[in-house]
């Protein structure tokens, strides 16, 4: 395996910056596309769920129909090279088929499906209690696609490729219009949030981080 530095992963960090203004001359080739793609699809998630699903909108006349309900979009939006739409998924519960096939595929024996299902239901209903609603079921798995997020955007930073990450939509018509538009089953997934990849225009101002000693403190 080719080793990168630490310094080298720390210059993608100081690149990477929220990108507003992309350059809609310079599109990203296919290749590295699919690289940043295969860097979300390999993201870790808690209880190895993978709750999520990847939808790249390259759909000119789609992109068009969000974008008045897309706020934190705030240039053209055919500017940014490719558009993805982060969906996670709903009623992800410890007895759902969606998890029961999850483990199936890892090829466990009855007795271990038994015991895997007993110790997430474990989890879900005492641990992190987040068998109250569908509400906090949905928010649990679009956590881990924060997850594949971050890996998204640090691995296109260190092939020099600009990022945004987005929140700043209205989640219900969004959801509503992709939903119509046949994007996705809004029984099965919801979207969580977006985020553009391209190449910067011009030059980004470089936000102000909190020093070190406000923001990581050792216990020992």
């Amino acid at each position: 395996m080719t080793e990168i530095n630490k310094q080298q992963v720390l210059d993608a960090f100081h690149f990477r910056s929220a990108c507003r203004n992309y350059d809609p001359n310079k599109k990203i080739p296919q290749q590295d596309m699919d690289y940043i793609l295969e860097l979300a699809r390999l993201s870790p998630s808690s209880v190895g769920s993978e709750p999520w699903k990847f939808i790249v909108l390259q759909n000119a006349a789609l992109r068009e129909k969000i974008h008045p309900v897309t706020w934190g979009i705030k240039h053209p939006i055919q500017e940014a090279s490719h558009l993805v739409i982060i969906l996670a998924k709903k009623n992800a519960r410890y007895d759902s088929e969606f998890l029961h096939n999850a483990l199936v595929q890892r090829g466990l024996t009855p007795e271990q499906m038994n015991a895997t299902i007993a110790r997430y239901k474990s989890f879900q209903q005492d641990d992190i209690k987040i068998l109250d609603s569908e509400r906090t079921l949905f928010d649990w798995c679009s956590k881990q696609t924060y997850i594949a997020l971050g890996n998204m955007m640090t691995g296109a930073a260190l092939i020099g490729i600009d990022s945004c990450p987005i929140e700043g939509f209205n989640y219900d018509e969004v959801n509503r219009i992709l939903a119509e538009e046949g994007v996705f089953d809004a029984n099965e997934y919801g979207v969580s949030c977006m985020v553009t990849f391209g190449y910067r225009n011009k030059e980004i101002k470089k936000k102000h981080r909190k020093p070190v000693e406000q923001v990581i403190e050792w216990v020992e």
